[in-house]
């Protein structure tokens, strides 16, 4: 008889494969235009609504939302026993992060373990905390989003209500004698070696810290656009906030989407419904799209261009 964790591999095998990844993209694309092309006069009187300015304003919280997990990365990596600089710890992230954008989960995580070794980090600890930041990014967007949803006035937001009580479950998740173990049980799953020292009481509340930042941020980047489209401040600000965390966290459960294309702007098109029009959500959804490509492209061509030249080597956290 199989066991769970072998059922699991299996499953995540088929899912990471490239042919499937492919082909949701494919499908993923697909629907998109359709979408757009079915409301195109919609749409392009959205775009030609949305200032430049505007767009540059809504990228700077963008950019700043990964340079956030930037830092939490490097705070988990400083707890696991490797404390790099930030410019360094910026290079190695920024850069692999960019294989999220390629078919297939494995890229950024086989990118990071390279980069880091480069820099003096044994591949395993970057692995552990390849996973540790995943798993820290998703139980706080959950958290931001069942904290704000709910906040959203209108009959059409009544049902975030029960959000509510899944709060206190995300925030015991992220307490260390839950965390740890729960750590080193997808380790076991995914077939990576354990944790070589646990995380800390005051690492964990620094890292759940920025990860709420992190989404904060995210959820101003988007709060901008749907304000520029005509939405309501005062009612778009938890719908943003906690829409944009719903539809990444959502993206990323559903593996088989590279960077959760696709499932992302379907999930926060319904979530800005109450304070948008569904061609102006749509807008908003791409525009994100492109803006956080964008920031992508633009951290990593910068901590590349300020790296030149440069080498360090980690150093064990004092302590």
């Amino acid at each position: 008889m199989f066991s769970l964790r072998v059922v699991i591999a299996s499953v995540l095998h088929v899912v990471n494969g490239r042919a499937a990844r492919l082909g949701f993209a494919a499908i993923a694309v697909t629907f998109g235009v359709l979408a757009v092309a079915t409301r195109w006069g919609e749409v392009t009187s959205a775009l030609a609504r949305l200032q430049p300015l505007l767009v540059l304003a809504a990228l700077v919280p963008a950019i700043l939302a990964l340079s956030s997990a930037m830092v939490m990365w490097r705070l988990l990596l400083a707890g696991l026993g490797s404390r790099l600089p930030a410019r360094v710890a910026a290079r190695v992230l920024f850069v692999s992060q960019l294989g999220k954008h390629l078919p297939g989960s494995v890229w950024p995580m086989l990118a990071q373990m390279e980069l880091g070794r480069d820099q003096g980090v044994p591949r395993r600890r970057t692995a552990t905390a390849f996973v540790l930041a995943m798993l820290v990014s998703l139980t706080t967007g959950l958290l931001v989003a069942s904290g704000t949803l709910p906040l959203a006035a209108g009959a059409q937001t009544r049902a975030y209500r029960w959000a509510f009580l899944l709060t206190p479950l995300f925030l015991v998740v992220l307490h260390p004698r839950v965390l740890n173990p729960l750590l080193s049980r997808l380790l076991r799953v995914v077939r990576r070696p354990a944790v070589e020292r646990p995380l800390t009481g005051r690492t964990t509340a620094q890292v759940a810290a920025t990860g709420v930042g992190q989404w904060l941020l995210n959820g101003l980047h988007a709060w901008i656009l749907a304000v520029g489209l005509g939405a309501d401040p005062v009612a778009a600000v938890p719908l943003a906030v906690g829409g944009f965390a719903l539809a990444w966290c959502v993206g990323f459960l559903v593996v088989v989407a590279p960077a959760g294309l696709g499932v992302r702007e379907a999930v926060l098109v319904a979530t800005l419904a109450p304070v948008l029009a569904p061609a102006d959500a749509l807008v908003l959804a791409l525009v994100s799209r492109v803006l956080l490509t964008a920031s992508d492209l633009i951290l990593a061509g910068a901590s590349v261009t300020s790296m030149r030249g440069t080498r360090h080597r980690a150093r064990e956290p004092v302590g």
